[in-house]
């Protein structure tokens, strides 16, 4: 099976809203590896590993974020699979 990895910055309000807890239930859901982290500057970062079209809907999915969440900006860099396995909220 094909993997690929989206190495992921959201802006916006996206910390203290559950996003990094949202996430890693949606990926969970739909079988994509990886993490989600807060950043000190107030950005998520996030890296989705899986199937291509699931990885490509968690990356829709950090345009919206959770539902107290206020996403301004999205940067997204696609890069080579390193084998995450499951899906973790990083500190």
């Amino acid at each position: 099976m094909a993997r690929s990895r989206a190495h992921v910055y959201v802006s916006g309000t996206v910390q203290g809203v559950y996003f990094r807890a949202t996430t890693r239930d949606v990926a969970r859901e739909r079988g994509v590896d990886g993490w989600v982290r807060n950043l000190e500057d107030g950005r998520v970062e996030a890296v989705f590993e899986g199937e291509p079209a699931a990885v490509e809907s968690m990356v829709e999915f950090c345009h919206e974020g959770s539902e107290a969440a206020r996403v301004e900006g999205v940067d997204v860099t696609d890069e080579d699979p390193e084998g995450e396995e499951g899906f973790r909220v990083r500190r």
